[in-house]
């Protein structure tokens, strides 16, 4: 899931250098952070955050798959 992550986010910047995704465990499930440039924030999380929802949403499924809960933070 961190792969897919962060080959979307680099899809989209503009400083693909910038960008990071840590993976943590919690009771609930996986929490997946993404971390880009301060420019390149608006991007990443879309008109009326379209962009970050749709990633979410196949992180989800992806998770459903594996038996396991995952969630995207966007710092």
């Amino acid at each position: 899931m961190k792969d897919l992550v962060e080959y979307i986010a680099k899809s989209i910047v503009n400083a693909p250098d910038d960008v990071q995704v840590t993976e943590e465990e919690d009771d609930q499930g996986i929490i997946l952070k993404l971390q880009v440039a301060d420019d390149d924030k608006g991007r990443v999380i879309g008109k009326q955050g379209r962009i970050a929802e749709a990633m979410r949403t196949l992180i989800r499924v992806k998770a459903a798959k594996a038996g396991t809960r995952a969630t995207l933070e966007i710092v």
